[in-house]
């Protein structure tokens, strides 16, 4: 059983395997269509759960941010549809998401962090980045692989009657799980979709430099009030900040070449 279970799961990582726009290993279980199934079925929840921005500036000034950074030849492919879905959502969030299927939203809290359409093109960039890269797909392979994982141990461990001390080690396994696999992984992805966007906005026609102001702006918007980067999901404002750094001059080098420079105008 021990060997057939090993086996299985073995069978299911070498068909998961899939490489990111970095050439980042990746899991990757889900097809396209599924992913955008599943897209589609969020945006449609979020939508009938939070409210809508009802301001023309404000839509306007998201709209053309989006529509420039979706424009960029090849991301149609990612969004399997012609044109991107951009929803501005009536929240305090100081925040913003993409989701396969070619889905925006945008939550009116980022506006007072997002001094103009540069800084908001960083974080649409980012955002779009992690769909370009198959983040969704990569983040629910590893909840998958890794809860696989961990119903096999138990097994090996004697299943769910095992008893107080088989259970507290398998408690101590999910946390360590969580810590050392899951949360690395996403932080991963966080600081490849950083790099993805800086590239994007750039070829989009926005200064990548703003992206540096923007997580500045961030830094500022939350009092110092932030996670251990250890027990965090995502690089802290520093740490991103100077892999945006490292990046700079090759997304510099890409502004520079383009033609293209939009006027969003911040309401």
């Amino acid at each position: 059983m021990k060997r057939v279970i090993l086996l299985c799961m073995a069978s299911l990582v070498l068909a998961g395997c899939a490489t990111s726009p970095t050439g980042r290993n990746q899991l990757a279980f889900f097809g396209n269509e599924r992913m955008a199934a599943m897209g589609e079925q969020s945006f449609a929840q979020i939508k009938k759960e939070t409210p809508t921005d009802a301001s023309a500036a404000d839509n306007r000034f998201v709209e053309c941010v989006a529509n420039n950074i979706t424009s960029v030849p090849g991301l149609d492919q990612a969004a399997d549809t012609g044109r991107w879905d951009v929803v501005v959502f009536e929240s305090e969030q100081v925040n913003a998401f993409a989701l396969p299927g070619g889905h925006i939203g945008v939550y009116t809290g980022l506006l007072g962090v997002a001094e103009n359409g540069d800084q908001l093109a960083a974080v649409i960039g980012h955002e779009v980045g992690h769909v370009i890269a198959d983040h969704p797909n990569e983040r629910m392979s590893q909840q998958y692989a890794t809860q696989g994982g961990l119903t096999a141990l138990s097994a090996f461990l004697g299943g769910g009657g095992g008893g107080a001390g088989s259970q507290a080690i398998m408690s101590a396994l999910g946390v360590g799980a969580q810590v050392g696999i899951l949360l690395p992984f996403s932080r991963a992805q966080e600081s490849e979709a950083d790099t993805i966007g800086l590239e994007l906005m750039a070829r989009a026609g926005f200064d990548p430099r703003a992206a540096v102001q923007l997580w500045q702006n961030m830094s500022q918007a939350s009092n110092g009030e932030k996670p251990s980067e250890f027990m965090s999901t995502h690089p802290s404002n520093e740490h991103r900040i100077q892999a945006l750094q490292s990046h700079m001059d090759q997304a510099l080098a890409i502004y520079q070449q383009t033609s293209n420079r939009p006027s969003c105008r911040h309401p």
